[in-house]
């Protein structure tokens, strides 16, 4: 049973934009917390942006200003809109709750941005 499913990332130039969605299950969406992870290559996977159910925000220092995450209730999908695109943002990107539950982490999406 797949629960979340990340879509969108590509390969972009630096000082590109992608958008990043993840479908989630009703049963998972609705009262949590969503947040998107990225893992790049031999580095731990880190939490990138968080969005609580009522729609407050937080990001890493290193995106703030550049990335939005936002939620569609109706939907039951989350989004990251990435600006300003930089090389060391290149990762996999993931979204799963906010605190993260290890049997919901999907495939990720491949986000890889060059100079």
């Amino acid at each position: 049973q797949v629960l979340l499913v990340e879509s969108g990332g590509g390969l972009v130039q630096a000082g590109g934009s992608l958008r990043l969605s993840c479908a989630a299950s009703e049963t998972i969406f609705r009262f949590n917390a969503m947040a998107w992870y990225r893992q790049a290559p031999g580095k731990q996977r880190e939490l990138v942006a968080t969005i609580t159910s009522g729609g407050s925000t937080d990001y890493v220092d290193s995106v703030k200003g550049r990335f939005t995450i936002s939620r569609d209730n109706a939907k039951n999908t989350v989004y990251l809109q990435m600006n300003s695109l930089k090389p060391e943002d290149t990762a996999v990107y993931y979204c799963n709750l906010r605190p993260a539950v290890s049997r919901f982490w999907g495939q990720g999406t491949q986000v890889t941005v060059s100079s």
